[in-house]
């Protein structure tokens, strides 16, 4: 079983979205992450538990609407 750190890229495409909005879950929507150095980094396991806890659900009021 792999259980290695993934970068903001890896994880941003193993959920399927844009590293913006990882870094908008870090800040404003508690993502489960470690800072070494200057990089964030993710256990899978981790995000999986906070995804399936709704961690990543939009609830509008972090979100601006599209114009």
């Amino acid at each position: 079983m792999e259980d290695r750190w993934l970068s903001v890229e890896e994880i941003a495409q193993y959920l399927g979205v844009s590293k913006d909005t990882v870094y908008t879950w870090i800040n404003k929507k508690k993502m489960p992450a470690h800072k070494i150095g200057r990089l964030w980094k993710f256990k899978k396991e981790q995000v999986d538990t906070w995804v399936e806890a709704g961690g990543a659900a939009s609830d509008n009021t972090d979100e601006k609407p599209d114009k």
